[in-house]
């Protein structure tokens, strides 16, 4: 087992609901790491609606979830939040009163007095392309996020996709991999425009392959991928050589380990009491999609409030033996000081 990272805090999903809540946290002197199975931070915000604008947020007009995100992030410098992200929490234990040790699909171990779930509807799972036998590759030639770029060094890489994933991955990817090969259904693209520039530079430059079509089989023995079968739109059949292959199709949402935690639960969602939206495991709480509660609405405004008033509660856990002082930021000359406002 690996040493146990020890913090205060555990924050399970980087998202906007998280992000604030380490925010909160940070102004009562709690020390957070967040856990998050996406590669970058901002839960659905960043992932499924980067440039979608929102309205609701108080006090902004409208702001990308980008920029909400990117706003955040921010906000909660001063306090050093620690990300952990490519990782799912797996196993949940109660080792004291309160002390839960979480391990993580990537072996890494926390020790925390607080755990805060703030997974959104669930965690995101990449969509598994309808590629018959894809399952033998699995985590030794065919990935679905990239952990450590190294992996991916000297190889012929074979990308799938035509989002911001697809493309960002091929552009980061091509300095250190044999060969990379973009494939896509079709010569339009969902990314950035910027990147989609970069990439057909690339290709114009022989620096690159892309490829239209879709992949309907994978050759390769004991795990390692050699070619892939493409069929393109023409309905002409190909092999694209690769011995590793990236696809990017996507992300579902799915309750996962949580379910397996010991936590109650109620249609897929984790009810919580609405003095501190803790749940029926004490010092484990839930806040923003993935909790209900009688009046829920799922707004990220409600999930900012749920934060703040965690908080209050997560103090108790955290330092038993201290008494809380509620202070405003706007008159607090020590919160000031927190925050760095001369």
């Amino acid at each position: 087992m690996s040493d146990a990272i020890k913090t205060d805090v555990l924050i399970i999903g980087a998202g906007p609901c998280g992000l604030f809540a380490a925010f909160e946290l940070g102004l009562l002197d709690m020390k957070t790491h967040f856990v998050d199975i996406l590669d970058k931070v901002g839960g659905q915000c960043a992932e499924l609606y980067p440039e979608k604008p929102i309205y609701d947020i108080p006090g902004i007009l409208h702001v990308s979830g980008q920029g909400l995100t990117d706003a955040l992030m921010e906000q909660i410098k001063p306090f050093h939040p620690t990300f952990h992200l490519g990782e799912m929490v797996e196993t949940v234990e109660k080792i004291g009163d309160p002390l839960f040790r979480c391990t993580t699909d990537a072996g890494k171990v926390f020790e925390c007095k607080v755990l805060v779930i703030a997974a959104g509807g669930g965690s995101f799972q990449p969509k598994r392309p309808p590629v018959p036998g894809i399952e033998a590759y699995e985590g030794t030639s065919v990935h679905y996020a990239v952990r450590k770029m190294e992996t991916f060094r000297d190889k012929n890489v074979l990308v799938v996709g035509g989002g911001d994933s697809a493309l960002d991955w091929t552009l980061n990817l091509h300095p250190i991999a044999k060969r990379i090969t973009l494939l896509h259904r079709r010569d339009e693209f969902r990314a950035a425009p910027h990147s989609v520039e970069q990439m057909r530079a690339l290709v114009a430059d022989g620096k690159m392959d892309l490829r239209l079509g879709q992949v309907t089989a994978l050759s390769g023995a004991e795990g390692k991928l050699t070619g892939a079968t493409v069929k393109g739109n023409d309905n002409s059949i190909t092999e694209i050589a690769c011995d590793t292959m990236l696809p990017f199709f996507g992300l579902t949402m799915k309750l996962g380990p949580v379910a397996n935690w010991g936590i109650a639960l109620e249609n897929n969602l984790v009810p919580v009491e609405t003095s501190a939206f803790e749940t029926n495991v004490p010092g484990i709480f839930a806040i923003g999609d993935i909790n209900t509660y009688p009046g829920k609405i799922k707004l990220i405004l409600c999930g900012f409030h749920e934060g703040a008033l965690m908080s209050q509660k997560a103090h108790r856990y955290v330092y038993p033996e201290k008494r809380l002082v509620f202070q405003y930021t706007t008159s607090s000359s020590s919160l000031q000081k927190k925050l760095g406002v001369n």
